[in-house]
């Protein structure tokens, strides 16, 4: 099936990075390249339907315009994009792209400290995390080219990880991901030979096409552990199940987003 990059540009100061970011990770693997812009319209109390729908249209040739010259300025000539733009509620329109016949990657930005506040808010990025069954991506603001070597996937003791999920995930990596490595955050004093054994048998299951390892972090130090390992290396990407420890702990969450992926620079990959 072919691959279609569905890419939500807001049309902030870094979106150009993050359209030239997915069009690299598009070339690698052949796939088509959307770029979506959902409009908000604010029509007069008392406008009839007529006039609502003027003022819609008008606004959304107008962002048209600005998404196309956006990418002509970011893109090569040559690049095949495609481009939607609609008032239409955000997950719907996203439902309905997923329901053609590609398979799905979805793109976002994140902005730093704006992002950060909104994650524990119900952003409108963690409406589509939790409402959206496909594979999401989240890129930092100042990242543009898309060049990860390896894996780091979180595993949860009480959420399995979404083995289907990850060998899709690597199969949108063109073969380039060369390395897995599979960790998991141990609570001060917690038996943790069960989950070696699950990180272990993580290993022999993905060792035969790539090279893997796995490691427990625990202590009082164990995030500072990890991000010596992840930290300011942008040929990585940091994987998270969604529904796990890492995603739906406020704590944990707060870590993976702020240290490891805003403030270090590595792509979040979250896993359906």
């Amino acid at each position: 099936m072919k691959k279609r990059f569905i890419v939500l540009v807001d049309f902030s100061e870094h979106s150009a990075n993050l359209i030239q970011y997915a069009y690299d990770w598009s070339k690698l693997v052949d796939a088509k390249l959307l770029l979506y812009h959902k409009t908000t319209i604010v029509s007069p109390a008392l406008a009839d339907n007529e006039t609502r729908h003027s003022i819609a249209q008008m606004i959304n040739e107008k962002a048209l315009d600005k998404l196309k010259t956006l990418s002509k300025s970011t893109l090569p000539e040559n690049a095949n994009v495609q481009y939607s733009v609609s008032e239409t509620n955000l997950l719907l329109s996203l439902q309905n792209f997923l329901e053609e016949p590609f398979e799905h990657l979805i793109f976002t930005g994140m902005k730093g400290t704006g992002f950060l506040k909104k994650i524990f808010l119900g952003s409108t990025t963690i409406q589509i995390i939790e409402n959206i069954n496909n594979l999401m991506v989240a890129i930092p603001k100042d990242i543009s080219s898309f060049s990860p070597i390896d894996l780091y996937v979180a595993v949860s003791e009480n959420h399995p990880l979404n083995i289907l999920e990850l060998n899709r995930l690597l199969n949108f990596t063109g073969g380039k991901s060369k390395k897995i490595t599979f960790f998991y955050f141990a609570k001060d004093n917690e038996e943790t030979l069960g989950m070696e054994k699950q990180l272990r048998d993580l290993t022999l299951l993905f060792g035969e096409k790539y090279i893997t390892d796995f490691e427990i972090y625990q202590g009082t130090d164990a995030f500072e552990k990890i991000k010596l390992v992840i930290n300011n290396k942008t040929k990585e990407l940091l994987v998270i199940q969604k529904g796990s420890r890492e995603w739906t702990d406020q704590l944990f969450r707060k870590f993976m987003i702020n240290e490891l992926v805003y403030a270090g620079e590595t792509p979040l990959v979250i896993l359906p």
